[in-house]
This record gives C-alpha cells, sequence and structure tokens, in this order.
C-alpha cells in the first residue's frame, strides 16, 4: 500500500492497536487513537509512565493495525519508527493533536492543565511501510 494512502485512512480513522517490544522481545499492545500530523508523521498521546512508552524509548520499531470505526471493514497496518517528545516541549504538539481528533476544546488552559498533571507526551511515528495491499 502507498504510505500516503495509509496516511489519509488514518486520518479518517483514529482506532487503533500500537504493538511495541517488551524488553524480552515480547509484543505489548496497546489500544490508542492516533491521526497525522502535518509533516505526515503519525502522532499519539499517551503518558510518560506508561509501558508503552518505555518500551519505545528502549526500541522505537513499532506497529500500528488502524481499523475504521465498524471494526469488521477496512483496516491497514503500519509500520515504524517512533519518537517520544515529553513536556514541556509536547505541550503544543499535544494540543495540534487533540484538534486534529476532536476540534475546539472547550478550555484550552484545563486541557494543558490536564495533560501536564498527566504526565502526558507526544509519540510521532515516521511511517516506513505500509500495507496490505492484497486481500485474503
Amino acid at each position: 500500500m502507498d504510505v500516503e494512502k495509509a496516511r489519509d485512512f488514518l486520518r479518517q480513522n483514529h482506532r487503533a492497536v500500537l504493538a511495541t517490544r517488551r524488553i524480552n522481545g515480547d509484543v505489548q499492545l496497546s489500544p490508542i487513537i492516533a491521526t497525522v500530523d502535518e509533516a505526515g508523521d503519525i502522532i499519539v498521546s499517551t503518558r510518560e509512565t506508561a509501558f508503552k512508552t518505555k518500551n519505545m524509548r528502549r526500541d522505537p520499531r513499532v506497529s500500528l493495525c488502524v481499523m475504521a470505526d465498524t471494526f469488521f471493514g477496512p483496516w491497514i497496518q503500519v509500520d515504524g519508527t517512533a519518537h517520544v517528545l515529553s513536556l514541556p516541549d509536547a505541550m503544543e504538539p499535544l494540543v495540534d493533536y487533540y484538534k486534529r481528533i476532536s476540534g475546539e476544546h472547550p478550555d484550552w488552559d484545563d486541557y494543558r492543565r490536564a495533560m501536564r498533571d498527566e504526565r502526558r507526551v507526544l509519540i510521532r511515528i515516521n511511517v516506513g511501510k505500509a500495507g496490505p495491499d492484497l486481500q485474503g
């Protein structure tokens, strides 16, 4: 699948399962909400203390299975390399993430306070490849 087609799919379909690697090499799966930023990277919000964050800091190789809201229907797999952006540098990218998925927030000061209190980070995933191209 063309990477740009995968990005277009992700701009419309935000539910995904993220696969990271534990310290022993086993796969950890996490349900997430994702979208695509201005640069074409996949972006995800999570917590600094989450195991997936620790996994990505150690091994940045990730995969996502992105599906439509209907669950049974179109889906894609994206493989890439993750970069973890922590606060305070993550604050404005977290605002952008929210806007891309939900639009305007009723109270941006409250949102920013919640991001600090929850120790949120922004994950940027550079897309390496996407698929499938065929259905079985």
